[in-house]
């Protein structure tokens, strides 16, 4: 039920940590063994295969937060450098848009349908 050494390239190739895979079941196996397998899950991942490939990462809770909270980190520092990129490579264009706004107000301002 281990992983082997040629499985981490395809692993890697979908997306999926470069955590060594500890566990390797097939689905009928977690199908009929779920609770052990769910309890196993709090220890390390499990990778659940169905016709010979991986298909399902079984995760404790705990293990999912902190993925998610990578994730969220890493999407966040790329939406700070894209804005980065933005403000600089057009900043003229966004200093004339903030003077003309500056001197003739937002365009339809009076206009409230409320």
């Amino acid at each position: 039920m281990t992983f082997s050494q040629d499985d981490a390239p395809q692993m890697a190739k979908k997306g999926h940590s470069h955590q060594k895979p500890t566990m390797r079941i097939t689905a009928t196996e977690a199908k009929n063994g779920f609770g052990r397998i769910c309890a196993e899950a709090k220890r390390e991942p499990v990778f659940v295969e169905k016709a010979g490939r991986i298909d399902t990462v079984i995760l404790s809770v705990e293990q999912y937060q902190v993925q998610q909270a990578s994730h969220d980190l890493a999407a966040s520092m790329a939406r700070t450098a894209r804005k980065q990129v933005f403000e600089s490579e057009f900043a003229d264009w966004i200093a004339d848009q903030n003077a003309w706004v500056a001197a003739h107000g937002i365009p339809g301002e009076d206009l409230r349908p409320w």
